[in-house]
């Protein structure tokens, strides 16, 4: 059976990923396409590369527009979705690709965002290894309210959380340093942004624990078993459009072996066909996994400090946010998980 689907968003990154994901996906049909400022457009002229969706045209973000559709996928501003979700049909299924719905503490909401708290639904990163046994999935099935998680949050947390659930790394001082394209942060007029500021640059950004992604990155290290975890957070904008390359580093534990380690990660994430962790010796590139829902995992110990490192590399328009939507919203529907999705990137 053919499932209908609503984008709202559509014009945007996020949003125009998702639509280039759903265009591939045997079992839904794109109906609706949303924007705010855009609405009143064809589909094609903010989203041009996608050919096979000429026919739609932006109407406007409500939840009338919304309605009648047993999938919607929410690619808004955070607060936006917020505003929509209480009004939704309770029977369809929602998937929020923003951040209204990702943390579980309103004391962290209101000290990273600020604003109305909408309360968390299940969170959308199939493959991070909880404590007591498992992986994320199993919260998803047969959920009708999913948030899609945080690119820079997933690629952290998938990173370091097979430390975490095995009990090899020290859960305070996890310190990470992300490379990450500008498309993460959507398509805002501001001045970090443009090509004539990013290009031939390397520029960090909310340095000193402001970034928004951190509480989610502890909330996921709670999942994993972790009590009070402290992470220090530093995202860098380099000069390439999508993609992130995240370097995650904990204290391993007294007499933690580098053998453990790998054991540890490649238990983790065995049989999973998104999150691979690469061969000893092997570090990823962001190029690998460009177009792809994958994410790639490089390990080595640092015995001389008694460290991990963790080199991950996910595109942030694909597993960091659309493809973990699709991959979460299949898993919910009872579909083949992996329906729709592809593991190979793009190159060169």
């Amino acid at each position: 059976m053919t499932l209908s689907v609503a984008v709202a968003g559509a014009s945007g990154y996020a949003g125009g990923e998702l639509l280039r994901i759903l265009s591939g996906h045997p079992d839904f049909e794109v109906r609706t396409v949303t924007a705010f400022q855009n609405a009143g457009q064809p589909l094609i002229a903010q989203q041009p590369h996608l050919r096979s969706f000429a026919d739609l045209t932006l109407v406007e973000t409500t939840a009338a527009n919304l309605a009648g559709h047993d999938v919607v996928f929410l690619a808004l501003p955070h607060g936006k979705s917020g505003e929509l979700t209480a009004q939704l049909d309770p029977g369809a299924l929602v998937v929020d690709c923003g951040a209204d719905h990702r943390l579980t503490s309103e004391t962290d909401w209101a000290a990273f965002y600020g604003g109305d708290y909408f309360g968390a639904w299940a969170y959308g990163v199939p493959e991070l290894p909880v404590a007591g046994g498992g992986h994320q999935r199993e919260r998803l099935a047969g959920a009708t309210r999913i948030a899609a998680p945080g690119c820079n949050a997933s690629a952290v947390s998938l990173a370091i959380a097979p430390g975490i659930v095995a009990s090899l790394v020290e859960e305070q001082d996890i310190v990470s340093v992300l490379a990450v394209g500008p498309s993460g942060a959507g398509k805002s007029l501001k001045t970090m942004y443009l090509a004539s500021e990013i290009l031939g640059s390397a520029n960090p950004y909310a340095v000193g624990g402001s970034h928004r992604h951190i509480p989610e990155i502890q909330q996921s290290l709670r999942l994993a078993g972790a009590s009070d975890p402290t992470v220090s957070f530093t995202p860098v904008l380099v000069p390439m459009s999508r993609g992130i390359l995240a370097t995650v580093t904990a204290r391993l534990k007294p007499g933690v072996t580098a053998d453990e380690v790998r054991e540890a990660w490649e238990n983790a994430y065995h049989g999973e066909p998104f999150v691979q962790v690469l061969p000893d010796g092997q570090m990823p590139r962001t190029a690998d996994v460009l177009g792809a829902n994958t994410a790639l995992i490089g390990l080595a110990v640092d015995a001389a400090v008694g460290r991990v490192i963790a080199v991950l590399a996910l595109d942030n328009l694909v597993k960091g946010t659309a493809g973990a939507a699709v991959q979460s919203a299949n898993i919910a529907l009872g579909l083949t998980e992996t329906t729709g999705l592809n593991v190979n990137g793009v190159a060169p």
